[in-house]
């Protein structure tokens, strides 16, 4: 159990999905523990985007940032550092625009929040078609019911179960790097220690694996959020990974020099 009860920022990761980011933050508004503020990290979305923020902020029961930069390519990592610094919570909850998430998702990751740790979690895919009929009716009610089979126990919730788990799933082995950058949730303090993101991953992928290996090098241990956390995936055609290769690169350079910050990070945004 934690000490104090800590603040809460939830960032979200878009991109030119206005119609997803739409459902993603109606999802947010009936969270059984609210964020103290929402962050959205938009990588470069046109104004329809932009439109749709200004709008839902209007009834939104939390301050909801919109941190934006000039669309240069994929820059994940850039601008969930730029979100991260504009962040004024102790703890940061990060996610995809792309997702619907269970009503519990906030509850069950700072059950889980500890000092010394940071949660990786998984997503439940949904089909197309379910997609598109959440789309087109503006639906947030989606559940185990709505996944295919294989994707069946990344959509159930049983809290004491996701406790013992936490501690005991794909935490070591082979998967002791595995993460998954659209369910995370970090003490931003950890996050400074590392200097955030590296900036030098670009392109799809990777930039989530580097801030696990860096972390666990600082000392910081991983838990996984498995039946809790839940967070249903629209389905969209995958990104390009064209760059996938150079960025593996990247992770195994971390892991074998036991890196711990990033060359460039979010140092530079916390001090302007």
């Amino acid at each position: 159990m934690l000490a104090t009860t800590p603040t809460i920022s939830l960032l979200i990761s878009t991109y030119n999905w206005p119609a997803a980011l739409a459902l993603c933050l109606n999802s947010i508004k009936s969270q059984t523990i609210l964020p103290n503020e929402v962050i959205i990290a938009d990588d470069g979305s046109k104004e329809d985007t932009r439109d749709l923020i200004n709008a839902i902020r209007q009834d939104f029961p939390v301050p909801v940032v919109h941190v934006w930069q000039e669309d240069k390519g994929f820059r994940l990592a850039q601008i969930r550092n730029k979100g991260i610094a504009q962040s004024t919570s102790d703890y940061l909850i990060q996610i995809d625009g792309d997702l619907i998430l269970d009503k519990h998702f906030v509850e069950d990751h700072m059950a889980l929040a500890e000092e010394g740790f940071f949660i990786t979690g998984s997503r439940a895919l949904l089909s197309s078609r379910i997609t598109n009929q959440l789309l087109q009716h503006k639906k947030i009610n989606v559940s185990y019911r709505s996944t295919p089979f294989s994707h069946i126990f990344n959509a159930l919730r049983f809290p004491l179960l996701s406790k013992f788990l936490s501690k005991r799933y794909k935490v070591n082995g082979r998967h002791k790097y595995y993460v998954k950058g659209c369910n995370m949730s970090f003490w931003k303090k950890d996050l400074i220690t590392v200097n955030g993101y590296d900036e030098n991953f670009t392109g799809w992928g990777m930039e989530d694996n580097d801030i696990a290996v860096r972390l666990l090098n600082a000392g910081v241990e991983k838990k996984f959020i498995k039946m809790g956390g839940v967070a249903f995936h629209l389905y969209h055609r995958e990104n390009s990974r064209g760059k996938h290769q150079e960025n593996s690169i990247l992770v195994k350079a971390a892991v074998s020099n036991k890196k711990i910050k990033a060359e460039k990070g979010i140092l530079e945004y916390l001090i302007h």
